[in-house]
């Protein structure tokens, strides 16, 4: 396989399109045509895992936090940063990143957290915006039907729990064909009256690029008039944090172990108890306090993240527990995650779990 080819399957799971606008995921260093050797899945790419990937013949890292984040004005191995950048090069080693791709993917970091604390009815937290697009298309009617077929194939019509969403309509569409026209139907100079469907559509904006090759490569016209609407709805199936339920509800404190063990985290921060019990979970993985409101607003009794200021522990007002597990912990096992998910799409090729220590945290 080459770089590419393990990347789209990476991007199935999570598409680059789902990450926020202040990140930086995809390929950030290496070739995307260059033959894979094996994979090495990792939290963090740091100097010890590069060490890992060339010691286990490892030419692609496939890591969840940037190794490049912000801009690189230089590369002359002052930092961490840099070293990373300039050891990967020298011994050929492509890395990419996914970071928010996979927080806002349903079957990424937060769903891992809700797998590991035995969450049962999962939902979005705060469901991502902006991401639903509609298509407007317009087609002799005998060949509406194959249309759709090829728009659905592409990933088009997809609502919640429901496929091959669409509406159509019929009409008359008129068009004239000039002197430099190749018109499939109707003749150069004449206007021409055709019995037309009208097709509108769904689709997430990430599969705009496999929707639109769809819709020309399938369309008989020379010219394809189409329309593309963003739409204001929520999208239930991406977005950041999750909520999830007990099966059987606990005590505060019977929950805070039962958490501080299934996290294995050393320490557990958390907002004062309000002596009720636990159903409701909120969780997001990784710094999280943007996301307290929404929490006590789903009302959940207690909201698992990290890096919790001291001031945004007031913000919980009784309503809500707030429980600060470590930004680590949160994420960890995501790299499993992706193992997991790389194993299954392709059984036959080397994918090892990083062995490195990537914590930068320690607890005495």
């Amino acid at each position: 396989m080459i770089v590419k080819e393990v990347t789209e399957i990476l991007e199935e799971l999570a598409p680059l399109a789902y990450a926020e606008d202040f990140d930086n995921v995809g390929l950030l260093v290496g070739n995307q045509n260059s033959e894979v050797t094996g994979i090495l899945v990792t939290l963090d790419t740091l100097e010890n895992v590069v060490n890992e990937a060339i010691e286990t013949n490892c030419n692609l890292i496939v890591s969840f936090h940037p190794i490049v984040f912000k801009g690189l004005k230089k590369i002359t191995g002052n930092n961490y940063v840099e070293r990373v950048v300039i050891k990967a090069i020298q011994h050929d080693i492509a890395i990419y990143s996914m970071h928010t791709a996979l927080d806002n993917s349903a079957n990424g970091v937060n769903a891992k957290i809700c797998e590991v604390l035995q969450l049962q009815n999962t939902q979005m937290l705060i469901p991502q915006k902006n991401t639903i697009k509609k298509l407007t298309t317009y087609i002799p009617k005998a060949q509406a039907e194959k249309l759709k077929d090829s728009l659905f194939n592409a990933g088009a019509g997809n609502i919640g729990n429901y496929s091959n969403c669409s509406f159509t309509s019929e009409g008359i569409g008129t068009f004239k064909p000039n002197e430099a026209a190749n018109p499939t139907i109707g003749e150069v100079g004449k206007r021409h009256s055709e019995n037309e469907t009208q097709i509108q559509i769904t689709y997430q904006k990430s599969k705009e690029t496999d929707i639109l090759k769809a819709l020309f490569e399938n369309h008989p016209y020379e010219e394809v008039a189409y329309e593309i609407y963003n739409i204001e709805n929520n999208n239930q199936h991406i977005g950041m944090g999750m909520l999830g339920s007990l099966t059987v509800p606990m005590s505060e404190l019977e929950f805070l172990k039962y958490l501080k063990n299934k996290m294995n985290a050393s320490c557990v921060r958390h907002s004062s108890l309000r002596g009720k019990p636990i159903q409701k979970v909120a969780v997001l993985g990784g710094s999280g306090a943007f996301a307290i409101g929404a929490a006590k607003a789903s009302g959940a009794d207690i909201f698992i993240s990290s890096d919790i200021k001291y001031h945004e522990f007031f913000q919980a007002e009784e309503k809500i527990v707030i429980a600060d597990i470590g930004h680590y912990e949160t994420e960890q096992f995501t790299k499993n995650l992706l193992v997991d998910y790389l194993t299954k799409k392709i059984p036959n090729f080397a994918v090892r779990l990083s062995e490195s220590k990537t914590n930068p945290i320690n607890y005495l």
